[in-house]
């Protein structure tokens, strides 16, 4: 293939899409530069997969750290290896709009692979990524109903922003991901800080208005190099089983399958199952049809009648209204030795969120291709077979538990104290008891009852809910009719077409989260969604303040506390010690933990008070200036023929002339101390070099110096020479 370029500008970027020169034996490959980033992806289809029952499509982000000139920290593996938490999050954003658009059934497998090859540390690659791997699939002659375009959207100063850089997020109220095709969004994924609806639907609008560009550019590109059609295998359905399925199972038959339960639903399943199986034993025995095809039509029927009994008679499987949320429960302290707990039921999906809390030392140190930070509050989700009452094996959190979590924990950062107000690590954990849909919005409402009960000061309580959607489209793929549901349950989300999850406050929207399984949709039915998902908010929230009206004032009697201290910089090194002498004495004698960031903020985690109060005042001794007047019991730790040094602080010490130790006149400072001695000093002089000068005092009397003896009489009142 002669390679191939197209170019265009995207937020005062230049953006270039070129093939044919890299990776040319993928089926397909692309390399797009924005900037001084620069990613390849390569789309390969290969053989199908007989009997497979899912499209066997994966898509893998690479972060390569040679892209931004670094050496990966670790001493001892210098090799990428498993991929980070944000490498599979940008993972999950690749897969999730494109896989919509293959063939329902399709059987090949499909591998994806994104490579950043260059990244200019300004913006992040993610969305460059997701352009790459749609335009390997348009040059692949895959059958992909693409292309689609992703970009970034930030919220600097009430002011929307293409593509902003890792600063402007910071900085920012809005962090957008969105992915489209020429005609509809595709793919939602934000975190925000309280915003309203109306601006996140601006922000949406405007992203798309970019996307169409970027969709434009690719099809220039396979207009030019004209691919030829790979064919892949769908999946076909066997007809005599539709046939055998259609003469068996009624309307009135499916009508039967519903229930609040999921068990419910399921045995009435099972039953329909039994009496189709029954019916066609014959045909199975001759090998007409498996049950397996038998049971995999019942399922698509079943599906159907879900989605006709919504958009007909808006009646749901469970005999909900449209809107209408679950039955919700919450409770908090329900474990006696975390930092805080809260359980949060809503139908069949339970969440247990614990709340722990540490000392800035336990901040989690990330280590990624494009920079290095540190994450002072965490969230885990956790999904064990158990929850929906299977058994599996298990290999640690994939990729939906780290998705899920990352959405938790960006609904909640918005509402978090500031590190001045409240110096601890968080960490979160959202343990799925239960699952019957919504496991990750329930995880949100979990997260904002543990916090709470661990007394973290939360600025606003946070609710979250999922959304769907039922479509009827014509023989164009254009909507007919379609309806919008609250707080979707499993067989709601399994048969349904969209997927949105909603993290707000009272104030505003925290978190978002879409996929859908058609091929887009437009900002109003966005919008009506958005609205939906308010009311429903509105009552998840209500449940949560029943539960606890507001952050406890205390901590928790096991959590650690946290004492901080603001110092002169320049007095960090009396603070560490030489060698680090000073603050490791400090820390075992009083049993804490001693932060100390470049600003001179001294932070000390303690199991206690008393070791906590302790360390403070002995780093407080440590900084302190002494001031003519201020007196001190301090420790004689040096004796000269001169005078004694006395210890009046950690490291500080001042000398008491031999004038001023007793009372009276004393030959030697042996007469009136000794070395270990503890004795009443006062400060009676701070030199223009930083030196004190001490005097003793006794029962509340200074010891003045005693007037200097007279000299030896003779020649002048000069002592005699000797010769």
């Amino acid at each position: 293939m002669e390679p191939q370029k197209v170019s265009g500008t995207i937020a005062s970027r230049p953006f270039v899409i070129e093939t044919g020169k890299l990776a040319n034996q993928a089926t397909g490959s692309a390399v797009v530069s924005l900037g001084e980033t620069v990613v390849l992806a390569t789309a390969v289809i290969s053989t199908p997969r007989p009997g497979c029952d899912f499209f066997p499509l994966s898509c893998d982000y690479e972060e390569k750290y040679y892209a931004t000139g670094k050496i990966k920290g670790s001493r001892f593996i210098k090799r990428e290896g498993r991929p980070s938490d944000a490498a599979v999050l940008r993972s999950r954003m690749i897969d999730r709009p494109i896989r919509p658009l293959f063939p329902k059934g399709t059987t090949n497998d499909i591998q994806i692979i994104v490579t950043v090859l260059s990244a200019d540390l300004e913006v992040d690659p993610a969305t460059t990524a997701i352009n790459a791997a749609s335009a390997a699939l348009m040059v692949s002659g895959a059958p992909f109903a693409g292309p689609i375009g992703a970009v970034r959207v930030g919220l600097v100063e009430d002011r929307l922003i293409i593509n902003p850089t890792y600063v402007e997020e910071e900085k920012g109220d809005l962090v957008l991901t969105v992915a489209g095709t020429l005609d509809a969004i595709t793919m939602v994924e934000a975190g925000s800080n309280e915003i309203s609806d109306e601006k996140m639907l601006e922000a949406l609008e405007l992203a798309h208005s970019e996307i169409k560009k970027i969709c434009e550019l690719q099809v220039q590109l396979k207009d030019k190099v004209k691919p030829e059609a790979v064919g892949v295998l769908v999946a076909e359905k066997n007809a005599e089983a539709i046939a055998a399925v259609e003469e068996v199972i009624t309307k009135a038959d499916l009508d039967t399958v519903s229930g609040k339960l999921k068990k419910e639903i399921k045995n009435a399943i099972h039953a329909l199952e039994e009496k189709l199986i029954t019916a066609k034993k014959a045909e199975i025995e001759a090998e007409k049809f498996s049950e397996g095809d038998l049971k995999s039509l019942l399922n698509d029927k079943f599906e159907k009648n879900l989605r006709a009994n919504v958009l007909e008679k808006d009646l749901r499987i469970d005999g909900r209204k449209l809107n209408e949320v679950r039955a919700l429960s919450s409770e908090v302290g329900v474990l006696p030795r975390t930092h805080g707990s809260g359980l949060f039921n809503r139908g069949e999906t339970q969440i247990l969120t614990i709340a722990t809390l540490g000392g800035p030392g336990k901040a989690m140190i990330v280590d990624t291709m494009d920079k290095d930070y540190e994450r002072f509050y965490m969230h885990e989700y956790n999904f064990p077979p158990f929850s929906v009452g299977e058994s599996g094996r298990r290999f640690g959190p994939g990729r939906r538990e780290v998705g899920h979590g990352d959405l938790a924990e960006r609904a909640l950062i918005p509402v978090l104290p500031s590190r001045e107000e409240f110096p601890y690590t968080i960490r979160v954990v959202s343990e799925t008891l239960s699952c019957n849909g919504s496991s990750s919005m329930g995880s949100v409402c979990g997260s904002t009852l543990a916090l709470m009960d661990a007394g973290v000061p939360i600025k606003n309580p946070v609710s979250a809910i999922a959304m769907g959607m039922v479509t009827d489209k014509d023989a164009e793929g254009k909507f007919k009719n379609y309806k919008i549901l609250s707080d979707i349950q499993g067989f709601e989300d399994f048969a349904g077409d969209m997927d949105f999850k909603v993290a707000r406050t009272e104030k505003g929207i925290t978190a978002l989260q879409m996929d859908i399984k058609v091929k887009g949709v437009s900002t109003d039915i966005l919008k009506e969604a958005l609205t939906q998902a308010k009311v429903g908010c509105d009552e998840i929230r209500a449940a949560i303040l029943a539960a606890i009206p507001e952050a406890r004032k205390e901590l928790n009697k096991y959590a650690p506390l946290i004492e901080s201290v603001k110092i002169d910089p320049a007095k960090i090194r009396e603070i560490i010690g030489k060698g680090g002498e000073m603050i490791q004495k400090i820390t075992k004698e009083c049993g804490v933990e001693i932060d100390v960031d470049d600003d001179g903020i001294v932070t000390i985690t303690a199991p206690d008070q008393a070791g906590g109060e302790k360390a403070k005042k002995w780093i407080e001794q440590i900084v302190y200036i002494p001031k003519e007047g201020d007196e001190f019991d301090g420790k004689v730790v040096r004796i000269m023929d001169f005078g004694a040094f006395v210890e009046i602080s950690p490291g500080k010490d001042g000398m008491v002339h031999i004038s001023a130790l007793a009372p009276n006149r004393i030959e030697k400072v042996e007469d009136a101390v000794k070395i270990g001695d503890i004795i009443q000093v006062k400060v009676v002089e701070v030199d223009a070099m930083g030196r004190i000068n001490l005097t003793r005092v006794i029962d509340g009397v200074e010891m003045k110096r005693a007037p200097r003896p007279p000299r030896p009489s003779g020649d002048g009142g000069r002592p005699p020479r000797r010769f």
